[in-house]
């Protein structure tokens, strides 16, 4: 194991009910921006609620609707305009994670004086952050216990992860029953997303960590046991419950603790092909993840065999590594695909016309890949895997 700090200052609220710790929260007589994607919370109750909190405390509050599934800049770019002209000193995101990674964004550039995208890309350095709490409405990013945000620049067509210590939510508000309505194409996503997570982690080169390398797989093992009784019961609470806790813990430091912290090439090449094509987070980690087990097990098989072994109920009896190795992709595949995650980017009607411009876009930032660190070829090899 490497030496670690382990530092994590979100507060989480989980369980129903919750939401009435906003008024602890939250100071009296605020000024908040409220932000939210396309009007959901109001169909199921969740924005009357958190109305309702806010204005036990005398806010004075301000909207901003509309956050699309990848935030994209613009929007960042009009909530920051927002937090500087009316005062805003504090912000509640109510939705998903990309609702949340909008607000981080938001919270980042609203003391900054130049142009936000600046942040994200790190040519200049943040400083400081507006404070923001979120009541979270889809289990999928983690969004909720971490610093880490996705931005897109639809005009440049790229997709950047960033992170910053400023950028914790203060609080978070985790209940269950907020997420009995959620679609079921979004559910899937959401336990894709979420063990998605948990594999990024898993895969690093980090001697004497059986003790992270459990939590993981017990982790996966977890959603593998919840995920199809979830599909198939979307209104079971508890199903709603587990779920919820598995992509929070997925995403929230506790997996990459004396670790090197993993590897998250998939998700720098997933970045660059929904910059592209606008497709969703959890359906390109469903079709590309699986690939890139199959190319990397190619040069190194040891990880997937112990993850296809320990996880994945692939029998190593009689059979070469390799071959236990290839088996857990295969087996990862079928999963995804038997609870509704796609199986190739051909149901995305995605072909090959882009994969140069996709290519060049997943090394926007350098260094792709720490379990195996990636070139242009490597990519371009999972990707035409994943046709």
């Amino acid at each position: 194991m490497h030496t670690f700090l382990q530092h994590n200052p979100t507060k989480l609220y989980f369980g129903k009910g919750q939401i009435e710790y906003i008024t602890k929260e939250i100071a009296k007589e605020s000024r908040v921006l409220l932000v939210y994607g396309g009007g959901s919370i109001k169909r199921n109750g969740v924005y009357k609620e958190a109305i309702k909190q806010l204005n036990a405390i005398h806010a004075t509050v301000f909207e901003l609707a509309g956050v699309e599934p990848n935030p994209r800049l613009a929007t960042v770019e009009k909530g920051v305009e927002i937090c500087k002209e009316e005062g805003i000193n504090y912000l509640l995101a109510v939705g998903g994670g990309s609702v949340i990674d909008c607000t981080k964004g938001i919270s980042a550039a609203a003391n900054y004086e130049g142009e936000a995208w600046d942040l994200f890309t790190q040519k200049a350095p943040i400083e400081s952050a507006l404070p923001f709490g979120t009541v979270l409405t889809l289990a999928a990013t983690g969004s909720e216990m971490n610093p880490v945000s996705v931005i897109t620049n639809w005009e440049s067509k790229d997709k950047i992860g960033w992170s910053s210590s400023h950028v914790y939510p203060t609080f978070s508000i985790l209940d269950p029953s907020y997420t009995l309505s959620v679609p079921q194409d979004q559910t899937v996503y959401g336990i894709v997303d979420s063990m998605s997570h948990a594999l990024e982690h898993y895969f690093h080169r980090t001697p004497n960590t059986p003790m992270i390398d459990g939590f993981i797989e017990s982790l996966l093992r977890t959603a593998m046991e919840t995920g199809p009784n979830l599909v198939e019961n979307p209104q079971s609470f508890e199903h709603r419950e587990t779920m919820m806790y598995v992509s929070t813990t997925a995403f929230n430091g506790t997996l990459s603790n004396g670790t090197d912290g993993g590897d998250w090439a998939t998700h720098r090449i997933e970045h660059a092909l929904s910059a592209v094509y606008d497709i969703p987070h959890g359906g390109g980690l469903a079709v590309l993840f699986p690939n890139w087990l199959d190319h990397v097990l190619e040069e190194d098989p040891s990880r997937v065999k112990q993850l296809a072994v320990n996880v994945l109920g692939v029998s190593p009896e009689g059979k070469e590594e390799i071959e236990v190795a290839r088996e857990g992709a295969k087996a990862l595949r079928a999963f995804w695909n038997s609870i509704g995650a796609p199986n190739r980017l051909s149901d995305y009607s995605i072909d090959e016309r882009h994969f140069k411009a996709i290519v060049e876009k997943t090394f926007i930032k350098p260094g792709v890949g720490t379990y195996k660190e990636m070139d242009h070829s490597s990519v371009l090899d999972i990707l035409k895997r994943s046709l």
